[in-house]
């Protein structure tokens, strides 16, 4: 078995690690659209190899690209650009280390890798003077790491925020468009092909948690690893979550944040969160449903822009990795280079209770007089305001709903539980944060 296929003459070689559904589809459109690329990139763009873990598995592609030896691969003297799409730390960030110390440009869409070493990657291809690129790492097809890294480069970023998880959104979509309960609708997106056989990386947030770590990395030039990011999933979103946004005019939706924050001092830092949110159904975000993706973003200069379209699938994510792949491969032919990391303002990364947010708090007590008076009382002893209140009979109960202005997120949570152990409080039935409006 080759480890490298035999070159053709001035072409730019690349060497692809793994070949599933996104893998595959980059391997078809390289040779479908070969002639395409090539006048892009200047030259031709072709696949030296294919690292898989059974290339006996893989039919469908030519056998002299196959090989079960990725280390082999990746630093072979006939390849010039490694795509990584296997996914996972290791021994994939091993591979690339050894490829960008070889010289090899880099192109993966490893968000976990990128969110917890992108450190290690950027210093070894600085070193090398190769490429590190990323597009497909967040967001699937939409352009929206590139705009950060160059297009935005010049303007000062405040805020990014928005839907980076498809299986998430299409099931809080799905909860709000027919009242079903979470896990009942989790069942139908498996059924359907929108949630994995394991869908924990979606619904616990860790697969958004990664890609808000690029984002408030690129957008706020600090160093973001996945493990700063505050991290909540959806599990517990219940149906009556759901009835409680629309009665006010809001839907839920789980939301990747990440803010240039600055205190009283004057003092900046980076906050950055993913955990279900309210938000008004007049938010830009809101109407985003299925399982698409849109992120919004904040600066200075540029305003407010927004960007949407498929965050996941085969054909959108190896779009992107294209997109990497030319770019890449222009470099090469002039000789030039594309963006370094940009980690100059190296601001810290603001605790969870530290960083502002607001409540929407709904609460079962008791019906007579004296308890909204109560309930007030701990919020005012907590330094928090409140901005709507909701009261409404439920039987020989009280239906109360209480919305907060902006606080600290730990004096939120200390209020919340005061408020349980009142005598006048039968159950606080759910705790969520408001964004998208007016502080």
């Amino acid at each position: 078995m080759n480890t490298v296929a035999a070159p053709q003459e001035g072409a730019i070689r690349v060497a692809l690690l793994g070949c599933g559904t996104v893998g595959g589809e980059v391997a078809r459109l390289l040779t479908e659209q070969a002639g395409e690329l090539a006048a892009r990139a200047g030259v031709p763009v072709e696949l030296a190899g294919i690292a898989v873990r059974r290339p006996d598995k893989h039919p469908e592609l030519p056998p002299e690209l196959l090989t079960a030896d990725a280390e082999k691969l990746v630093t072979s003297d006939e390849v010039d650009v490694v795509v990584e799409l296997v996914g996972g730390i290791e021994p994939v960030r091993g591979w690339l280390l050894a490829a960008l110390k070889a010289g090899k440009s880099v192109v993966t869409a490893n968000k976990a890798l990128l969110a917890e070493h992108s450190a290690d990657l950027f210093e070894a291809a600085d070193a090398a003077g190769a490429d590190l690129y990323f597009e497909a790492a967040v967001a699937g097809a939409i352009p929206l790491l590139r705009p950060l890294r160059e297009s935005l480069a010049g303007d000062r970023i405040t805020r990014v925020m928005g839907i980076v998880n498809g299986t998430t959104n299409y099931i809080l979509s799905a909860m709000d468009s027919s009242g079903a309960g979470y896990a009942e609708t989790l069942d139908e997106a498996s059924r359907l092909g929108y949630a994995e056989a394991d869908p924990t990386a979606d619904v616990d947030g860790y697969d958004a948690a990664s890609k808000a770590a690029i984002l408030a990395s690129l957008a706020f030039h600090t160093r973001v690893t996945a493990s700063d990011v505050h991290r909540e999933g959806i599990a517990d979103v219940t149906a009556a979550d759901l009835g409680a946004a629309r009665i006010l005019g809001r839907t839920v939706k789980l939301l990747a944040i990440c803010e240039r924050v600055t205190d009283d001092d004057g003092v900046e830092s980076v906050s950055a969160r993913v955990h279900p949110v309210m938000i008004p159904r007049s938010h830009q975000l809101a109407g985003v449903g299925g399982a698409f993706n849109a992120v919004y973003v904040e600066a200075d200069a540029a305003g407010e822009l927004m960007f949407y379209g498929q965050g996941a699938g085969g054909a959108p994510t190896a779009s992107a990795v294209l997109g990497d792949l030319v770019a890449v491969a222009r470099n090469r032919v002039v000789g030039g280079r594309g963006p370094r990391e940009s980690a100059h303002a190296a601001l810290p990364v603001r605790p969870m209770g530290q960083t502002p947010t607001r409540y929407h708090v709904s609460l079962s007590v008791a019906d007579r007089a004296g308890v909204l008076a109560q309930v007030a009382q701990a919020f005012a002893d907590h330094g928090v305001s409140i901005a709507a209140v909701r009261q409404s009979d439920v039987g020989d109960r009280a239906s109360l709903v209480v919305v907060t202005h902006q606080a600290p997120d730990a004096a939120l949570e200390s209020t919340v539980d005061e408020i349980s152990r009142l005598d006048v409080v039968h159950e606080v039935v759910s705790v969520m944060r408001v964004e998208g409006e007016d502080q």
